[in-house]
């Protein structure tokens, strides 16, 4: 029998995605037969919950929209009460590819988190625009935090080992864009350390995703609202006795 320590958790967030997340769970499942999946149903109206426990998920229902960051703060704490070592985010709309979770995974031999990096020079994913500059931005800034060039900072496609987990337990923000990049700059300010490795990325299975032209400026703004806030939230250190007397 394989025990939790053993096993990977691959925590998948979900709104509404009743017509991607079955074929996603059927997809981690077949990678590896050492992966556990749990469906974080982040308050859908559909079957999304349904659809994913038909297809061999663990479902954890939310009863109303959190967002990413709610729904991944559910994931993580459920894999550090079930004894989890080792956890990853994959979205459920298809576009990460189950079969680079092995190659994200293996990130966290040198690392606390693994970020699968859509910037690497594998595969033909491109950003135009504004929001491309926005990016590269962001991941300076952010690489500046970590201590080590990262090109890729808003991915969701991230690993967590066992002291990951127990820092997104105790901090992980429920608002917009908050989730990847103030998760993990105050992940960095406790001591963290961060890597990312290149993933090639999958066209969206189904539907439309999120943002449009305006959906995306307001993405940029509040990528960079997110990272100031968290620039700032940095840890204090204790008060000395002298300091308190």
């Amino acid at each position: 029998m394989t025990h939790a320590h053993d096993t990977v958790l691959v925590i998948v967030p979900a709104w509404n995605e009743s017509q991607n997340v079955g074929n996603t769970v059927r997809e981690i499942l077949a990678a590896d037969a050492d992966y556990h999946v749990a469906v974080i149903d982040d308050g859908s109206i559909d079957d999304t919950g349904d659809v994913a426990q038909a297809a061999g998920a663990t479902v954890l229902r939310l009863p109303f929209n959190l967002g990413v960051g709610g729904a991944m703060r559910t994931g993580f704490t459920y894999a550090q009460r079930k004894g989890y070592r080792r956890a990853i985010q994959v979205d459920a709309d298809g576009q990460h590819n189950p079969v680079d979770i092995e190659r994200v995974l293996a990130g966290l031999d040198d690392a606390d988190i693994s970020i699968g990096a859509r910037f690497s020079d594998v595969g033909d994913y491109k950003v135009r625009g504004p929001r491309r500059w926005a990016m590269i931005v962001l991941a300076g800034i952010v690489s500046h935090v970590a201590k080590t060039r990262l090109t890729d900072v808003t991915s969701g496609f991230r690993a967590a080992n066992e002291k990951a987990i127990a820092q997104y337990v105790r901090y992980y923000p429920a608002e917009y864009l908050g989730d990847t990049l103030d998760s993990l700059v105050v992940a960095c300010h406790a001591g963290l350390t961060v890597t990312q490795v290149p993933v090639a990325m999958r066209p969206r299975m189904h539907g439309v995703p999120s943002q449009g032209a305006l959906g995306s400026t307001i993405y940029l703004a509040r990528s960079v609202l997110a990272l100031g806030l968290a620039l700032l939230r940095r840890p204090r250190r204790p008060r000395s006795t002298e300091e308190t007397a």
